[in-house]
């Protein structure tokens, strides 16, 4: 029986053979053919800038780019820190004669820029010019805001040669870490539209500095590490079977978790499946391996050294792998040989510097098992990954959906500390569509954890409450889907955010649109009760100005979060009167009451918190306001119309 990782894996395939062949057989927006590279000795010029025309808020710069032949992008990259590239803020010339006007700037603020091309996927950059804009009266941020431009439909440029466009395009399972550089790093399975990193390595990077703009920068794994054939021979003679006959080039590469340890060092878990099954028909499917990366530089992809075997999937059915049922069906996994399924590792280091690794996908929960902090292995010795005698060593349960339940919806556990308590984020059902996230809490890092009703969901198993995201749809736009697997991480100054992987419903046409993997990053604020709330609309970086109670009054899009397995659940207007009544939708009769220290709505006595973010959905993209609260166990999501 094959590990559940490998069965969407060959769904992934089967979506990149009728994304091949839809393709081919005449899309109505048919793959650009790429421009022709240029000679491994050719080299791009870019001329140093020229800025003109400072104002208080644009200037125009200008430089050139020679040659022009294979360049597929070119412009400018400006910030405020020296050396800017383009995981800054860019705008980008139609022409080798740049010439382009730069909006949106602070006043009195010295900038650093510098031209760009993008060519035979390197960047060539110019040398540095900085430029100080005219000092004026103070301006209001939010009408120099200039929303995100990067299609959320990236099926036109999927494709690996079109990588360096790629932002957020092709990311499934993210992990994301702040680095001493201060870069975001991202890391992600394999997975995307058409599987277009087939063949170019695995566990892929991209970094951004301000979570809207993200610079791929490549693959920090070239091949399947030796010690992974080696390590399941080993166990497999112990178990007394002969050595594996897996493809070998057939393994899956995972969901990776990537970790800041200290300055200097960089831990990265990963995941590899071994395709297969243990020893022939109806007999449990073969394993999967955790293993280990480390760096002390990030920002180079190819200074990843590997570390080896972590932890492997572990069984308390001694070595009876066979089910006595035949067909693929809940019976059959119930019978599982495995109780932890060695996939979705997070890896936390607790305030008194103690490191956990939390792992599990469906099966029988999540374990959570003590690292040793100068090798990033467990602390115990593991022993055969079967049997009563080594179960503590692969782990403590801290969640099951259900007691006893060997093929339960859950999985990607992803633990994080903050104020006390130790969060535990996970995802739920299946990942295509009905993908949903929830979050469990304890005051220990291995549990037991509690839902928001109070419920042992460590020992005695039960629904992680409240949900944090869910399928969902506002008036206008498709909406979203399989919206879970996600990394939650700070900025260091108190902002959390959360990212994932987004995809369309099927409703949004053209060529396999469920296929889509989109990373979404979004902003988190937690309520009076210390429970965490996503904001509905995706980070933007949009000015925090604050609040008034006049923007209040008015019509919003209101959701209701509440779980309906595989539906997007869709928006209803509530208005908000000026007499602090809500005068229609779900609420109507119901009052509001707005906080402006902390940005809190009270309405019809749910707390709501507030926030400025992008409006995703509007033609064009602008500034709006958006709300998340939580009542009992009971989600919401709104947005100002």
């Amino acid at each position: 029986m094959m590990n559940r990782k490998n069965l969407f894996f060959l769904f992934c395939s089967f979506v990149a053979a009728v994304a091949t062949f839809t393709s081919c057989g005449g899309s109505d927006d048919p793959e650009p053919s790429p421009s022709p590279t240029p000679t491994p000795t050719q080299t791009i010029t870019v001329s140093e800038p020229v800025v003109s025309d400072i104002t208080t808020s644009s200037a125009v710069a200008k430089a050139t780019v020679s040659p022009t032949t294979g360049v597929t992008k070119m412009g400018f990259c400006y910030s405020t820190s020296q050396e800017p590239t383009t995981a800054d803020k860019t705008v980008t010339s139609a022409t080798s004669d740049m010439n382009v006007t730069i909006s949106g700037l602070s006043a009195g603020t010295t900038y650093h820029i510098r031209g760009f091309a993008e060519s035979g996927g390197k960047t060539y950059y110019s040398t540095s010019a900085q430029f100080t804009t005219e000092a004026g009266a103070p301006s209001d941020p939010l009408a120099s805001y200039v929303a995100p431009d990067y299609a959320d439909d990236y099926r036109n440029i999927s494709t690996w040669a079109n990588r360096n466009r790629w932002n957020l395009a092709n990311v499934h399972d993210p992990s994301v870490m702040l680095a001493e550089d201060g870069y975001y790093y991202m890391y992600c399975t394999d997975a995307g539209f058409g599987n277009p990193h087939s063949g170019h390595g695995h566990f892929h990077c991209r970094r951004s500095k301000n979570l809207v703009d993200w610079e791929y920068l490549g693959a920090t794994m070239q091949s399947l590490p030796s010690w992974v054939k080696t390590k399941l021979n080993e166990i497999r003679a112990a178990m007394g079977l002969g050595a594996s006959t897996a493809d070998f080039n057939k393994c899956g590469f995972w969901a990776p978790c990537a970790r800041k340890v200290r300055n200097g060092l960089y831990r990265m878990y990963y995941v590899i499946t071994i395709d297969g099954t243990i020893n022939g028909a109806y007999s449990w499917g073969e394993r999967a391996f955790i293993g280990l990366m480390e760096t002390s530089n990030p920002a180079n992809v190819n200074s990843w050294e590997d570390k080896g075997y972590v932890i492997t999937n572990y069984s308390d059915k001694d070595l009876n792998y066979k089910t006595t049922v035949t067909s693929d069906n809940g019976a059959y996994w119930q019978q599982c040989y495995y109780k932890w399924n060695a996939i979705d590792p997070s890896y936390i280091i607790t305030p008194n510097g103690e490191h956990w690794l939390a792992y599990g996908s469906w099966h029988s929960g999540f374990p959570i098992v003590q690292i040793n902090p100068e090798t990033g292995k467990p602390m115990k010795e593991l022993g055969n990954p079967w049997g009563s005698a080594n179960a503590e060593a692969y782990g403590k349960r801290i969640y099951t959906r259900k007691v006893g339940d060997r093929w339960q919806g859950s999985e990607a556990p992803e633990v994080i500390y903050r104020d006390g308590y130790y969060y535990l984020f996970l995802a739920y059902d299946a990942l295509d569509v009905p993908y949903n996230t929830r979050v469990v809490r304890s005051k220990n890092v291995d549990g037991p954890y509690q839902n928001i009703s109070g419920v042992n969901v460590s020992d005695n198993g039960g629904d992680a409450l409240p949900i944090v995201t869910h399928p969902y749809k506002f008036s206008t736009g498709y909406g979203w889907v399989g919206i879970s697997h996600c990394a939650v991480f700070s900025d260091d100054n108190g902002n959390w955010f959360y990212a994932s992987q987004g995809r369309f419903p099927t409703t949004a046409g053209g060529n396999a649109p469920n296929a889509v993997m989109l990373g979404h990053v979004r902003s988190i604020r937690w309520t009076s009760t210390g429970w965490p709330v996503v904001m509905p609309e995706r980070y933007g970086a949009v000015p925090q100005v604050p609040i008034t109670e006049e923007e209040i009054v008015g019509t919003w899009e209101h959701i209701d979060l509440s779980y309906k397995y595989g539906e997007q659940k869709a928006s209803t207007d509530m208005v908000f009167g000026a007499d602090h009544k809500i005068t229609s939708g779900p609420w109507k009769g119901g009052q509001w009451f707005f906080n402006a220290e902390t940005n809190t709505l009270t309405a019809n006595g749910v707390e709501l918190l507030l926030q400025r973010e992008c409006d995703w959905e509007a033609t064009p993209r602008h500034a709006t306001i958006v709300y998340a609260g939580i009542n009992g166990s009971k989600t919401y999501w709104g947005k100002k119309k």
